[in-house]
This record gives structure tokens, C-alpha cells and sequence, in this order.
């Protein structure tokens, strides 16, 4: 996870000078992701898996 002063996507890697970036808290630490990769995160968590502690995990989400 990222230190709060490392904005930057959690999939892309793109920092908060090149896209809006979305905060989220996730187990005691602070992250961000893009608008852009939200759906990766909704839908196909899985992708995460490497990225996010824990994300293979978790369930996609039921459409």
C-alpha cells in the first residue's frame, strides 16, 4: 500500500497530476484509483491480485 503522500492509481500507476484520483481505505492504509479502474475493481478484483493484498480473494460483483 501506498505512503498518503503516493498518490498514485493502484492499477495504472498514474498520479493525481495526470487523472482524478478516488481515495479508499483499505486494511489500516490509504490507496487510490482512477475512474478509470474502478470497474477492474467491482467487477474482475482479481486482476488486483499482486497489487492489493488480499485481492484474490475477492468476489466480483454480481450483475
Amino acid at each position: 500500500m501506498t505512503e498518503a503522500h503516493d498518490k498514485y492509481c493502484l492499477v495504472c500507476k498514474r498520479n493525481d497530476k495526470e487523472v482524478p484520483l478516488i481515495n479508499m481505505s483499505y486494511r489500516g492504509g490509504k490507496l487510490w484509483i482512477c475512474p478509470q479502474h474502478i470497474p477492474v475493481l467491482i467487477h474482475d478484483p482479481g486482476k488486483l491480485t499482486g497489487t492489493l493484498p488480499g485481492a484474490e480473494g475477492f468476489e466480483p460483483a454480481e450483475e
